[in-house]
């Protein structure tokens, strides 16, 4: 069977949940790190006022972290820590570490959902915030990895001197992680 029957899923059979969870299975295990590159690299463009835009600075929080010897799930999830600006603009934390859950440690999720709020402390005051608003998190156990991602690899990843890597030097680290845990049914999604 190539397609199903039904036009609403009440009437779906067995074996058409087989089938379509196979096919749903192998099309994401072999696209899913195209798409998310791919998402990247469609960040590359307006600056929105920096010197230069999301997608070298992405590069360069990426190429920081490799270069400081931090561990691989890092690496690619400070390469990805604002792939969401472009379709969640006010939470694109949350989207971000959403997207590399199933496949990066807690401590690394947790970093990434909270690093804009963290991220906050560099300029919130200067829109009429609070700044410190990441205090509410001072006791959590992660709270000084949170406050350090920000300080050593994104509050300062602006920089267009800087020689970060090119996307294709992250590509293994990329497969490497995102291969760590495979999708077994669409069931897992729940």
């Amino acid at each position: 069977m190539d397609t199903v029957d039904f036009t609403k899923m009440e009437d779906m059979t067995f074996d058409e949940t087989q089938m379509l969870n196979e096919k749903y299975v192998d099309h994401a295990q072999s696209n899913l790190q195209t798409q998310l590159l791919n998402l990247l690299v469609s960040m590359k463009g307006p600056t929105l006022g920096y010197q230069i835009d999301r997608y070298r600075h992405s590069l360069q929080s990426a190429t920081r972290v490799l270069r400081n010897g931090e561990e691989t799930e890092m690496v690619v999830a400070a390469l990805f820590h604002d792939v969401a600006d472009p379709i969640a603009p006010e939470n694109h934390s949350a989207a971000a570490a959403e997207i590399i859950k199933p496949y990066v440690s807690e401590r690394i999720f947790w970093v990434i959902r909270h690093h804009g709020l963290f991220q906050g402390y560099y300029y919130f005051h200067h829109l009429g915030g609070d700044r410190n608003a990441r205090e509410k998190f001072r006791e959590h156990k992660w709270f000084d990895d949170c406050e350090y991602f920000c300080h050593e690899y994104d509050q300062n990843c602006f920089d267009p001197k800087y020689n970060e890597l090119a996307l294709e030097e992250f590509e293994p680290l990329v497969k490497e992680v995102f291969a760590e845990k495979r999708i077994v049914s669409i069931g897992e999604l729940a």
